[in-house]
């Protein structure tokens, strides 16, 4: 039986005007490849044309051998399909995208229909072609920046490395270096999604938790990030260890047991002074002034905010004097434990705890003695604040930020304290000189 001359070819065939339509050896070959099973498999709908002789805008396929796009070609699965969003304009104006399924509508923020219908065919196809949004997506971002489709999040920690300087800069580039940044490390930074922070965050480090969160803040500073992976209300709260300060009948067992005349003269200045380890370390015997009986020094960790912090400058009394004249007269005071990296001095000092079976301290431990020593006699804020380094913008807006604040040694402030703590009334302040050593030397000439 001849295909040429039946109905079957009349009815499927497109007329002869166009050479382009002829689609006889495609409709032969189909018939003659599917044999007697049903042609419904192949194409779930085939024309010739519609009523209207033009296709879809959104579908419009070609044929292998076709040469254009032009109206009349065949209609496909996905040209009948029903598309998940339509638009809504409201009385106002404005165009809304309605789910066609769940009835959701969304504001577009727009009264232009050509925009409006511009957004509507991206979430059309987005929804029709999920594997296609991410190359699309890339493409657009490539013409903003050329790296912010491909930039990692190593690279972000890298610039900000690079940005620090000092003693900020080591703590960073021991920051980064955490084992849980492993999992994002090489991840796109235009990629990432909550879960993948989730993961990081995932054994509850309080140092990854921190530093975590200010690696992604940096991002969307430098704009690199489009939007927050996780919400600032969101992020996981950090749960710090307890800390507890170190009492003095341990700081008196640990110096008894310590045989290092160094260590020993370093953990005493540490509980006279309430300095960090790394601050009290670096010391050298130029920042003691005999005249004024003044040990002034600048925090290692605020050197990179510029020339704006101004240093601590604390009086010492007899107890400290003693120290200082242990130590060298020229150069650095702790020679030995100025090399020694901050771990290694923890260390040291965790192995003298843990011969005595002290638990819960650390050399920051000392501070908290300090302070809770400031707050048991009395001793101003003020001066409490300013011996260790915690500068307050209340504080300096109560007093003449141009002054010159000598904290007065909290020695001689125990002592005056211990005379007067039966009384209800707050011990008499000692005089203390807020002028400045070179003021007061020109003065007396």
């Amino acid at each position: 039986m001849g295909y040429e001359g039946s109905a079957s070819q009349s009815s499927l065939c497109l007329p002869d005007s166009d050479p382009r339509l002829q689609v006889k050896p495609f409709i032969y070959r189909g018939f003659i490849g599917v044999g007697s099973q049903s042609f419904t498999g192949i194409f779930t709908c085939l024309a010739a044309r519609s009523e209207t002789c033009h296709c879809s805008a959104i579908a419009r396929p070609l044929l292998a051998y076709a040469t254009g796009a032009d109206p009349d070609t065949l209609i496909t699965m996905s040209e009948t399909m029903k598309q998940a969003f339509g638009l809504v304009r409201r009385p106002w104006g404005v165009f809304y995208l309605k789910h066609k399924i769940t009835g959701q509508q969304k504001s577009l923020k727009t009264s232009d229909k050509h925009e409006a219908q511009r957004i509507l065919q991206a979430h059309n196809e987005s929804e029709c072609q999920p594997h296609f949004n991410l190359s699309l997506a890339r493409v657009y971002l490539n013409g903003a920046d050329p790296k912010l489709a491909t930039r990692t999040w190593q690279e972000v920690m890298e610039n900000i490395v690079a940005k620090k300087t000092d003693e900020t800069q080591r703590r960073w580039e021991t920051a980064i270096k955490d084992r849980n940044f492993d999992c994002i490390r090489n991840l796109r930074v235009a990629e990432t999604r909550p879960e993948h922070f989730d993961r990081a965050l995932a054994d509850g480090k309080v140092s990854t938790n921190v530093y975590l969160r200010r690696i992604h803040n940096h991002a969307l500073g430098m704009e690199w990030l489009l939007k927050s992976v996780i919400p600032r209300l969101q992020w996981p709260k950090p749960v710090f260890k307890s800390k507890r300060a170190i009492t003095a009948e341990e700081h008196a067992a640990i110096v008894a047991r310590e045989p290092n005349a160094e260590r020993r003269d370093f953990y005493e200045l540490l509980w006279h002074t309430g300095a960090s380890q790394t601050d009290a370390a670096c010391l050298l015997a130029e920042d003691v002034d005999w005249n004024s009986r003044t040990i002034s020094y600048t925090r290692a960790k605020l050197k990179s905010r510029g020339d704006g912090i101004k240093p601590a400058l604390i009086r010492f009394g007899a107890e400290i004097e003693a120290i200082l004249k242990r130590r060298p007269a020229v150069g650095p005071l702790f020679p030995y434990l100025r090399t020694v990296r901050a771990g290694d001095r923890a260390t040291e000092f965790r192995q003298r705890c843990d011969g005595l079976e002290i638990s819960g301290i650390s050399l920051h431990s000392y501070r908290y003695a300090w302070a809770e020593r400031a707050l048991k006699c009395g001793y101003p804020e003020r001066f409490a604040q300013q011996a260790l380094g915690h500068n307050s913008k209340a504080v300096h807006h109560a007093c003449s930020k141009h002054a010159e604040v000598t904290v007065p040694s909290l020695d001689d402030w125990e002592k005056e304290w211990g005379k007067n703590s039966q009384r209800s009334a707050q011990p008499k302040l000692l005089p203390v000189d807020f002028r400045s050593p070179l003021h007061a030397i020109a003065q007396s000439n």
